[in-house]
């Protein structure tokens, strides 16, 4: 494992990435947060791990809600960020999640398609293996918040241009390889960038066999945020409850 050579070691720790997501909904993470809480009937004080936590956004709104959260990322940049909200019960790490797990949690929230991004199948069931872990016991629950691929493949969009203040994005997208692979170019102050995304065709048939290696229990699938029935051509999201 070398994370200096992976393309989310960069792209993820750069302020360009920050600044082409910057729009999302937090309303929205937020209500999907408080349905998941209560889906999973979590007690306050549960102890939840945030993997993959970004700039701790899900995080924070967790800690909110009476939760004692840790948020885990391996951006340097995002954990600096993130650890101005920092308290008693709220703490930010860094962290490749390809690395065991040392505390053991209540729940694992990996949202946000922060999952499939390696080219070896074993590195991301190694990730499931670490979640597993990572579970107190059998009474613990682990999110997984992919995006519906079956959808995103049908609706790609090949080509567009996104401005950010005085930031252009020209951003291509195509399926290679067995992958969705994001090309984006950052023209900044008339200096030019080149980053890439890059996130497995992972359907619910091939995660289920991930699943079924580790020995991970799928407890309920849903297709949005707000808990609906999933379908694998409308849905737009893939969300896995999982058990050990």
């Amino acid at each position: 494992m070398n994370t200096s050579t992976d393309w989310f070691a960069s792209w993820f720790d750069t302020d360009f990435y920050h600044i082409l997501y910057k729009n999302r909904d937090d309303k929205e993470a937020q209500l999907f947060m408080t349905n998941l809480v209560s889906f999973l009937e979590l007690k306050k004080g549960a102890k939840i791990l945030d993997l993959a936590c970004g700039k701790g956004r899900h995080s924070v709104f967790l800690n909110s809600l009476g939760f004692d959260v840790v948020g885990a990322d391996l951006s340097q940049n995002s954990i600096a960020f993130a650890k101005q909200y920092e308290n008693e019960t709220l703490e930010f790490v860094q962290h490749d999640m390809r690395v065991t797990f040392e505390t053991k949690f209540d729940a694992i929230f990996n949202l946000f398609t922060s999952f499939g991004y390696f080219v070896d199948d074993s590195e991301d069931i190694n990730v499931l293996k670490n979640i597993k872990n990572g579970l107190k016991d059998r009474n613990s629950f682990a999110v997984i918040d992919f995006v519906n691929i079956n959808k995103a493949i049908k609706n790609l969009i090949v080509k567009e241009t996104i401005h950010r203040d005085t930031i252009t994005f020209n951003i291509t997208r195509k399926v290679e390889n067995g992958f969705i692979i994001k090309n984006i170019e950052v023209i900044s102050d008339d200096e030019s960038y080149t980053y890439f995304e890059r996130v497995k065709c992972l359907d619910f048939e091939k995660i289920k066999a991930y699943l079924e290696t580790v020995g991970l229990k799928l407890r309920a699938v849903f297709g949005d945020y707000n808990l609906q029935e999933y379908n694998e051509e409308n849905s737009n999201r893939l969300l896995l409850i999982l058990s050990r």
